[in-house]
């Protein structure tokens, strides 16, 4: 059959020759009513099912191919609407035995109109043992002799390697998968345009194009094609996502910033206060952070590492250099624990040099000055205020703006922030990252995160940022020692947990969830805090978690902090930036739960004094493979190489998803650990862009639409 009008995209699916009006009217209710809808509608898994050759009817763990004759129909009624159709089968190209089947269909009496003695069908499904027969409930079938299949004719369910689609409202699985072979079958596919550059990529890709691939991925003829067009439509996926950030990138750097110049006497002064010594990957960063500062472009950094490295103090002294350049800044974190830990460091360590901050968060506003002009609050000057420093600032009023997403809409203006922060960067999305950026004119950006970030993850999420890594710990941490432990330990464990409390130490115990839950088998730290409070008696135990407020929270870390809690029962809320360094026990319950990062990131709570520390993780009696996963935590305190593995076992999860990059999620985000796939997606963006940095040439109009619009997809892989 020729193509009737199907050699462009957009064509509308009603012309497409074999697509009933029904299925038409089903497409278009979920919003497919073009050829590219629809190929763009990829297959969440296939499955084999070319294997028939008939070694007998046999009871199965997974479903099977048969080629089968009908050798009887009958109609079992009950009630007056209920029933079950059957049909019983045979092999039907060699049955020496005479081996029979049973098809049964509940509820679905009509099947005796499309089903007879005698056709031959290919059935799929799982054979089961009753008591006298073997039989296959509900199976996929095909007529291919003696009858007419109205959904879709041999070769497109059975005998193949089959499509399976993830449903949604109303969508069926057989006419959707006939809907996408009719289009196959009637459209030109070396019409589809490609997106990778010409000429062809080599390699593993030579010779390749996008309507071919994309082709091959529906509907398969071998294993090896289904698995090469999805490393081709991963490339392209990874390419477009490349594009994206390196021309952002560029964007950013055009944007006219203003070079920090400071001599830095106000850092010196910092720096020889402090009671430990920067470690050299923290020299490092900072050295990195303040050439890009003294440039007349706005910086675009990431600090990046693992968990008690030291971070923050890297950021108020590259605070301080915005600050002596007579500018302000501001530094956003993603709790209000976190921002009031911010403010109380930036207050013990900056105050006495004459700096002025401000805390603001959705419940909470203090100056960390105190000199107040009634008329003029937000003009207030501290009575610690250094002559020197005022000589080389001109900024009246706060100096330093520690909060929460609450200074993105605070009253209170920045009008001139030379250096805005972003801690925990990935609980923020781009909207609000950029709506901070926007208080100032192109102001230095510096974005901070304590999670290990994988060097795939790097090309694609942070690939438009400069990246300084302190992959070093202070020398006054004390280590931490990492046990997987079933619940049979629980006894000797709170034993251990006992004698730490009482040497003068404090505990962690997190729980996933808050309240108990019928449908979930896993604690809760409400339950867990009554237990808890019977067993560590007299000590006082604490709780925390998600659905408190600010002031109930920060009662809660008051008291720990001040040592009065010994041991606080808690959910997650606890996994950033939480600083008590006399807590050096962390109990985690169902751990198996958790992700490899997640828990290395709940354990980074403690080992951040000078004792060591102790992290017990408990899991099922039963699930070895929660305790074979989770033995890498037992072995290493290296956050990055943790992560790579967490990433290998679990996928990115949401780090890539809409509100953190700005795109929607990746289709082929599994494809992540694959460095060498995300390293030709970068060359081939930046060989692209170095001759076309606007992709305005006519070739790249497909990629112009879709680079241009941040949340474009490059297909609907659901």
């Amino acid at each position: 059959m020729q193509p009737a009008a199907t050699t462009h995209l957009n064509t509308p699916l009603a012309v497409v020759a074999g697509l009933t009006a029904p299925v038409l009217k089903m497409l278009a209710g979920e919003g497919f009513d073009t050829v590219e809808s629809l190929l763009m509608y990829f297959p969440a898994r296939h499955e084999d099912r070319r294997r028939m050759e008939f070694k007998g009817f046999s009871p199965s763990e997974t479903a099977v191919c048969h080629h089968v004759r009908i050798v009887k129909t009958k109609v079992l009624r009950f009630g007056r609407r209920g029933g079950v159709f059957e049909a019983t089968v045979e092999g039907a190209v060699q049955n020496p035995m005479h081996q029979q089947l049973t098809l049964r269909w509940f509820n679905m009496i009509y099947m005796q109109r499309a089903l007879a003695v005698d056709m031959e069908l290919i059935v799929y499904g799982k054979i089961k043992e009753g008591k006298t027969r073997l039989m296959m409930d509900h199976p996929e079938y095909e007529i291919i002799a003696g009858g007419e299949d109205d959904e879709g004719g041999a070769g497109i369910h059975t005998g193949r390697m089959v499509p399976v689609y993830r449903l949604r409202g109303g969508l069926k699985q057989k006419p959707l998968r006939v809907a996408v072979w009719r289009v196959l079958q009637n459209f030109d596919l070396s019409a589809v345009p490609d997106l990778l550059p010409a000429p062809k990529v080599g390699g593993e890709f030579a010779g390749l194009s996008r309507g071919r691939v994309i082709g091959d991925f529906h509907y398969p003829a071998e294993q090896q094609n289904l698995d090469l067009a999805r490393r081709y439509l991963a490339l392209e996926e990874f390419y477009i996502m490349q594009l994206r950030v390196l021309r952002r990138r560029r964007q950013f750097l055009q944007h006219g910033g203003t070079a920090h110049l400071a001599e830095g006497a106000l850092l010196g002064k910092f720096v020889s206060a402090l009671p430990f010594e920067f470690t050299e990957a923290q020299r490092r960063c900072l050295e990195e952070i303040r050439g890009d500062m003294a440039l007349p472009s706005p910086m675009n950094r990431l600090l990046h590492g693992d968990v008690g490295s030291g971070k923050t103090v890297v950021a108020l002294a590259a605070a301080l250099l915005a600050i002596e350049s007579g500018y302000q800044a501001a530094l956003m974190a993603p709790t209000q624990i976190l921002a009031e830990q911010h403010f109380q460091n930036a207050r013990k360590w900056l105050e006495p040099l004459g700096v002025r901050v401000v805390l603001r968060t959705g419940e909470r506003t203090e100056d960390g000055f105190t000199t107040v002009d009634a008329e003029n609050p937000e003009l207030s000057l501290g009575k610690s205020l250094n002559p020197s420093v005022l000589s080389v600032s001109s900024v009246v009023g706060p100096q330093l703006f520690i909060g929460t997403h609450a200074l993105l809409y605070d009253s209170v203006s920045m009008p001139r922030l030379g250096l805005a922060v972003i801690d925990e960067q990935h609980k923020f999305g781009v909207a609000q990252r950029a709506r901070l950026i926007a208080h100032g004119r192109a102001p230095d950006v510096l974005v901070m995160t304590a999670t290990p970030i994988p060097r795939t993850l790097k090309l694609t999420l942070y690939g438009d940022l400069d990246v300084s890594t302190i992959d070093e710990r202070p020398k006054e941490r004390g280590k931490t020692i990492t046990a997987v432990r079933t619940v049979k330990k629980l006894d000797e464990v709170t034993k251990f947990v006992l004698k730490q409390i009482e040497g003068g130490r404090q505990c962690f115990i997190v729980y996933p969830l808050i309240d108990e839950s019928e449908k979930l088998d896993a604690g809760a730290a409400k339950a867990g805090f009554a237990e808890w409070t019977k067993k560590l008696a007299p000590h006082v135990v604490g709780l925390m978690h998600g659905r408190m407020d600010g002031a109930e929270k920060e009662s809660v870390m008051r008291g720990f902090r001040a040592g009065e809690i010994k041991a606080l029962v808690s959910t997650t809320v606890i996994e950033v930036g939480v600083d008590v360094p006399n807590a050096t026990v962390m109990l985690v319950f169902n751990a198996e739960r958790f992700g490899l990062a997640q828990i290395h990131q709940l354990r980074g709570r403690i080992g951040r004094g000078a004792h060591t520390s102790y992290a017990v993780l408990f899991v099922p009696e039963k699930d070895a493979e929660a305790k074979e996963r989770l033995r890498i935590l037992e072995e290493s305190s290296d956050g990055f190489v943790i992560a790579e593995e967490d990433l290998r076992r679990r996928g990115p999860g949401d780090v890539l998803g809409h509100a953190q990059s700005g795109q929607a999620p990746l289709q082929f985000g599994e494809m992540l650990a694959d460095t060498r796939l995300l390293t030709l997606a970068r060359r081939l963006a930046e060989r692209t862009l170095s001759g076309d940095g606007e992709l305005k040439k006519p070739g790249h109009a497909a990629l112009r639409s879709l680079v241009g619009e941040g949340d474009a997809p490059v297909g609907m892989m659901q």
